[in-house]
């Protein structure tokens, strides 16, 4: 569920993931109702009175000085992200959430002629809000089959939450699901239109673990990494990730998959498709001889 205030909804989870002992003050008292930092709290921390400091995380507190920024930033313990992400919304215009016009996303053809020809090395294509614009034969293989799938239904997140087979696949889902969920937040810092808004309603309401992890406000960024993936055809694979921006398509970002060089992971990504290659064409050599058999028309 997006709201109409995005900055005091991140100034207020970045305070409670902090405990008073963890910046220098004195420990909570029993009851204490808040969890984590008051906001009198982050104004000492600050520097910056009371006041003021409501007025910010409110959105009221009009022009704010790079002086006052950085030290909000210091006495909330922000990362690079977290930087990032509170300056966009400090920004004048973007202090209550942008209506961005809806797109119509789409991947140029030729990045989809280049995906299928980075073939058996599993890519996807994603949009600015993880919607899947493309895959390839191996991306099909290793994740689901997103091209079958009815085109509003195309999306990684919405998937991580609501196909079972995304918790086959993914053997860390428990670490993977809330990333995904921080990779929508970040992106909503760029403001909100209506598919981002209906994504994350619907996946509110169908999904409690979804919910949670909205609700406690992580960023993250998707560059690259390592993710163990299942398959029921070669079993575990360890596999890197890199992603790889394409500055011209509106937020689009090509993710590919690599085994290292050599190791059980690239052997059973090569046998994957291989296997896959094997039963297709079976299939297809099943399909020629029906058709060509009169009985088995007729039948």
């Amino acid at each position: 569920m997006t709201t109409d205030h995005p900055l005091r909804d991140f100034l207020t989870s970045r305070r409670a993931a902090l405990e008073p002992e963890a910046v220098g003050l004195p420990p909570a008292r029993a009851g204490r109702r808040v969890r984590g930092l008051r906001r009198e709290e982050v104004a000492i921390l600050a520097g910056v009175s009371v006041d003021y400091y409501v007025k910010l995380e409110q959105g009221r507190a009009g022009n704010v000085s790079e002086q006052v920024v950085r030290a909000v930033e210091r006495a909330l313990r922000l990362d690079h992200l977290e930087r990032l992400h509170l300056r966009a919304l400090l920004d004048p215009d973007s202090i209550h959430v942008r209506r961005i016009p809806p797109i119509t996303l789409r991947a140029r053809p030729a990045l989809i002629s280049m995906i299928e020809a980075l073939d058996p090395v599993p890519a996807v294509i994603h949009g600015p809000h993880l919607e899947v614009l493309g895959i390839n034969r191996a991306g099909v293989l290793l994740l689901d089959d997103f091209d079958a799938m009815p085109s509003d239904e195309r999306n990684m997140a919405r998937w991580m939450f609501l196909s079972e087979r995304a918790r086959e696949v993914y053997r860390n889902w428990d670490v993977i699901a809330p990333q995904m969920v921080a990779i929508l937040r970040n992106a909503a810092a760029a403001g909100s239109n209506d598919y981002l808004s209906a994504l994350v309603d619907h996946l509110t309401a169908a999904s409690e673990e979804f919910a949670r992890y909205w609700a406690d406000y992580e960023l993250f960024e998707h560059t690259h990494g390592v993710k163990l993936f299942y398959n029921e055809a070669v079993g575990e694979l360890r596999l890197n990730y890199e992603a790889l921006p394409l500055p011209a398509d509106h937020g689009q970002t090509v993710i590919v998959y690599t085994a290292d060089r050599g190791s059980p992971s690239a052997e059973k990504l090569r046998l994957m498709s291989e296997r896959a290659a094997a039963v297709q064409a079976e299939r297809a050599s099943a399909g020629q001889a029906d058709a060509e058999d009169p009985a088995a028309v007729r039948g």
